[in-house]
């Protein structure tokens, strides 16, 4: 296992604020409760920002799962951003104990890149999709268009997308990061046959999605 670097800054500064408060409470200047509250924030920022070691398959034809979480939507809607007709959406919500970086779900070519300002609703909430803080990537191949948005939540205060128009992307390459609670929409061709069910619990990069 290792630390995303979107959490190095973060956990460094921890690291430094618990020593301050352990020297401080050693002398008594402070309860040694403080020192412990602060402990538990740097254990639980400690795993939120883990990158734990896996081997993936990335096999041609097949659509993975972006990231870690729980797949909550499995449904026909119209995407309306870039598409502008009727897609398969399918929605993975991942808590503040899931790996958050995410990746890209197949092989191919970034044709669309867009960031949106917004809302922060809970994630789960349908018109988190389209009210919320975002960041929109379409993939493609000789074979299939796919759109990832990544979607800000409650607790989500921050979107990274590390994408760029025209990069050629492998399956399981890094898409990006959001930092505390969130979640991942894609939009599939009408038709594509999905292998995973609703709150089925989803591992980046090893969960398969779908075949096309």
């Amino acid at each position: 296992m290792k630390l995303h670097k979107e959490g190095r800054i973060i956990l460094r500064n921890q690291i430094i604020i618990l020593l301050l408060l352990l020297t401080v409470s050693i002398f008594k200047l402070i309860p040694i409760l403080i020192f412990y509250v602060m402990l538990f924030i740097f254990i639980i920022t400690l795993n939120f920002f883990r990158i734990p070691k896996r081997d993936f398959e990335k096999k041609d034809g097949i659509i993975y799962a972006p990231c870690d979480g729980k797949l909550v939507v499995i449904e026909e809607t119209d995407e309306n951003e870039y598409f502008k007709d009727k897609r398969l959406q399918i929605s993975i919500f991942m808590s503040p104990l899931n790996v958050h970086n995410n990746l890209y779900p197949i092989n191919g070519i970034v044709k669309y890149i867009k960031y949106h300002h917004g809302k922060f609703l809970v994630a789960w909430n349908p018109k988190s999709s389209t009210d919320n803080e975002r960041s929109t990537v379409v993939i493609k191949n000789d074979k299939i268009e796919i759109l990832c948005r990544q979607i800000a939540g409650a607790l989500a205060k921050r979107i990274i997308t590390y994408s760029k128009l025209n990069d050629k992307v492998s399956v399981t390459d890094e898409l990006g990061f959001i930092k505390f609670g969130s979640r991942v929409d894609m939009f599939l061709p009408i038709g594509t046959k999905i292998s995973s069910e609703l709150n089925q619990k989803m591992i980046g990069g090893q969960t398969i999605i779908g075949t096309y």
